[in-house]
């Protein structure tokens, strides 16, 4: 009978060495990561405010985390390539997404069809900022303020271009939305991200652009670029000598832009807890708020439900803008 209790007894032993190993090593998994780089996939081309936040945001990340974060650039189609990228990734925990107005509440009423869903292919981590556009033209041109530009540009019908970091950004429908409010014609001249737009607005390649205030401020203290209006309900801070483009001669205009950071749906819930806590901490950081202050973005963070409850109100928000307008991306 020795033998028959000697194996029971091992079997036993086996089965609770098999259990402790099944709960230990989702433990231990999850204490080890992270083990490599995190990426954050940018959906715009470098130097624009999604770039910039993106690495003002991966570099504290990464401290906190004890890794390097890296930046990747995917621009195209209004954000969705990066977007279809960054939801295709594994979901590990070492992709993230810097998500948009665009990607996340604007593109699903602008293109017919989209290579990814924002809602069901991401888990929503947190807004990073919320940041104004920038009314601003190529000092050259004949107009120094919004009632000249558009009284400039009905006196030209479809003669005034405006710049965008792509078919369905903020930037690109805060052009929509002043075309629709001020009953003038300026064509719409999309890029793949808001830098070469720049770039090519102070060249004088373009005529005015509604810009992310990060990615613009500078040209316009440099004088590179001139500020007409910014697009909220009231001025910013970091230009208060701005007027507002509703109190400078467009009633009812409001545009705002925001980001923030999504990881793959399948993300397991332990790691989406570690990088939500991380990204708390880091949006708290003065060093970090006061970088992004300096760029015109006001810093924020939330917590996962409030992401997906705003997101819910901007994409309904936008879709009225959207078919007001008349406007599409396919």
């Amino acid at each position: 009978m020795t033998p028959v209790h000697t194996s029971t007894r091992r079997a036993v032993l086996a089965a609770a060495a098999a259990a402790l190993a099944a709960t230990a090593l989702p433990a231990a998994a999850q204490g080890a990561w992270p083990a490599k780089p995190i990426t954050i996939v940018v959906p715009f081309a470098a130097g624009g405010t999604t770039d910039i936040l993106a690495r003002v945001v991966g570099q504290a990340l990464g401290r906190e985390l004890g890794t390097s974060v890296v930046v990747d650039n995917r621009a195209g189609a209004g954000g969705n390539i990066g977007a279809a990228m960054a939801a295709k990734a594994p979901a590990d925990g070492y992709t993230l997404f810097m998500g948009t107005v665009g990607t996340h509440a604007i593109n699903a009423s602008l293109y017919k069809r989209l290579p990814f869903d924002p809602v069901r292919d991401f888990a929503p981590l947190t807004r990073v900022a919320m940041v104004p556009n920038l009314l601003v033209a190529n000092p050259n041109k004949p107009y120094k303020s919004v009632r000249e530009l558009v009284a400039y540009a009905r006196a030209n019908p479809g003669k005034v271009n405006f710049a965008s970091s792509g078919s369905g950004s903020s930037i690109h429908l805060s052009g929509e939305l002043f075309n629709t409010l001020a009953k003038v014609e300026m064509v719409h001249v999309p890029y793949k991200g808001s830098a070469p737009a720049v770039t090519d607005l102070v060249a004088g390649q373009v005529d005015v652009m509604f810009d992310n205030m990060p990615s613009a401020i500078q040209h316009v203290r440099s004088g590179r670029l001139r500020a007409l209006a910014v697009t909220t309900a009231k001025r910013s801070n970091d230009l208060p000598d701005v007027p507002t483009i509703a109190e400078a001669g467009v009633p009812g205009y409001e545009a705002t832009s925001w980001f923030g950071l999504y990881a793959p749906a399948a993300t397991p819930a332990p790691l989406l807890a570690r990088v939500h806590a991380a990204l708390v901490k880091v949006l708290a950081d003065p060093e970090v708020r006061r970088k992004m202050d300096d760029q015109g973005a006001e810093p924020m963070s939330e917590t996962p439900e409030q992401f997906a409850e705003f997101m819910r109100k901007e994409t309904a928000k936008w879709a009225q803008v959207v078919k007001a307008s008349g406007a599409t991306a396919d």
